[in-house]
């Protein structure tokens, strides 16, 4: 494999933390240190800068928002023996929260970050104070992850200009209108030696094996688990999370609140983030709140969401 290098404009990573067999985890941060802790995982092909923007509106209303590059992604290291699994990702994530000071922290999820998220606390390896699900359940469309997969999969051996790149990603996500310039690009490619334009991830990502159904019935056997507030929040026009697929998370977790944004897909956050990150701060206002008291107590057991079972709420 040719050698590949960070395109010239890059944004360069905030910090950078020691994750699980020493793999280095980068990732960006904004608001206050004293200020509750929420840490939000990426979906896979994607990186910590889908976050930007919530980031910063979490910090503005008094949180400490970190965005994570999963291993394998953005800036963070790739895995020598290919270890890409939701276990050491998970073990990133503790390693991590660990070197934040042990906080309770807030885990804010998106597609394979919410898998490690729900994993993380359904399996007892945080203690986490609420947990928010992005257009993830352990029920998802076969369909809509496919494709998912062949837009990984896609040009193995490169692009040749960003224009290629462009239309690949306007091919994938048609509900979106095509950037006019193509410098924002650059924090999702790498330049080859062969002066080809690369995909940020690991190509070993896309090779390891994968056992969906073996990961539904994991996955359910923590949403049954989870007793801490918890918030889905589902795009409308997603092809991954079905609205079955949303209620069936409801069934297993009756207390969890559930959004709807009808015109965003997949990707929330980035279709709509004034929708996404004022649902997120204002469930985070009644259920973590930047002054409420107390916000960081020691573990007795988790907090029941006091809303009514499965409340659903549509936002256009």
């Amino acid at each position: 494999m040719a050698a590949r290098k960070r395109m010239p404009g890059a944004p360069e990573p905030m910090r950078y933390w020691e994750g699980h067999s020493g793999i280095q985890i980068a990732g960006d941060h904004w608001g206050q240190e004293n200020g509750p802790l929420v840490v939000l995982l990426h979906g896979g092909g994607q990186t910590r800068h889908a976050w930007k923007g919530a980031g910063e509106a979490l910090g503005e209303a008094g949180y400490q928002a970190i965005a994570l590059d999963a291993r394998g992604h953005g800036d963070s290291g790739w895995a020598p023996n290919g270890d890409y699994g939701q276990d050491a990702q998970v073990a990133d994530l503790v390693n991590v929260v660990a070197q934040l000071g042990n906080k309770r922290p807030v885990l804010v999820g998106a597609s394979m970050g919410g898998g490690t998220s729900l994993g993380a606390i359904g399996e007892d390896h945080i203690d986490a104070t609420a947990l928010i699900l992005v257009d993830v359940a352990p029920q998802i469309e076969k369909d809509g992850a496919r494709r998912i997969m062949e837009f990984m999969r896609q040009k193995p051996e490169g692009f040749d200009t960003l224009e290629e790149v462009a239309e690949a990603i306007s091919n994938y996500q048609p509900h979106r209108e095509r950037p006019r310039k193509l410098d924002g690009l650059a924090k999702n490619l790498r330049l080859g030696d062969d002066n080809k334009f690369h995909w940020h991830w690991d190509p070993e990502f896309m090779s390891r094996p994968r056992d969906m159904e073996k990961r539904s019935e994991r996955l359910a056997a923590c949403a049954k688990k989870l007793t801490l507030p918890t918030l889905l929040v589902r795009g409308g026009l997603s092809d991954v999370l079905s609205e079955e697929g949303a209620r069936k998370f409801l069934d297993l977790c009756p207390h969890a609140k559930y959004v709807n944004v009808t015109d965003a897909a997949h990707m929330v956050a980035g279709d709509r983030n004034d929708i996404f990150s004022k649902s997120v701060i204002d469930f985070l206002g009644q259920n973590v709140p930047v002054r409420g008291e107390p916000v960081q107590r020691p573990h007795v057991t988790h907090p029941h969401h006091e809303g009514p079972p499965g409340d659903v709420e549509d936002i256009p």
